[in-house]
């Protein structure tokens, strides 16, 4: 039984006898202390950071039963409607507080 060979569009023999010259180090970005700082951290194949380091006062994944009116009215506004209820509650929960004392 014979068997097909794939074939690469690349000449990898071509490749693997290139000499880089000095003239592509220069091409070459520097890799800095900044550069590290904003580069994905790896663990084998797993993604370990990327973006923003994790808030100090995180907020937390609730389940929460809102009436049919209030989450249209939100809805209604556009994306980032969930963050404006949180804006809503936060509110009166900081009025509270401040009429309490």
């Amino acid at each position: 039984m014979s068997e097909k060979k794939r074939t690469l569009g690349s000449d990898l023999q071509k490749i693997d006898a290139h000499v880089i010259t000095p003239e592509e180090y220069e091409e070459i970005p520097e890799l800095t202390e900044e550069w590290f700082q904003e580069a994905d951290v790896y663990e084998g194949a797993k993604l370990i950071r990327r973006g923003r380091p994790p808030s100090d006062n995180a907020k937390k994944l609730v389940s929460l039963r809102l009436s049919p009116e209030v989450l249209d009215h939100f809805k209604a506004t556009g994306p980032g409607w969930q963050t404006r209820i949180n804006e809503v509650l936060l509110k009166s929960v900081r009025a509270k507080r401040a009429g309490a004392r």
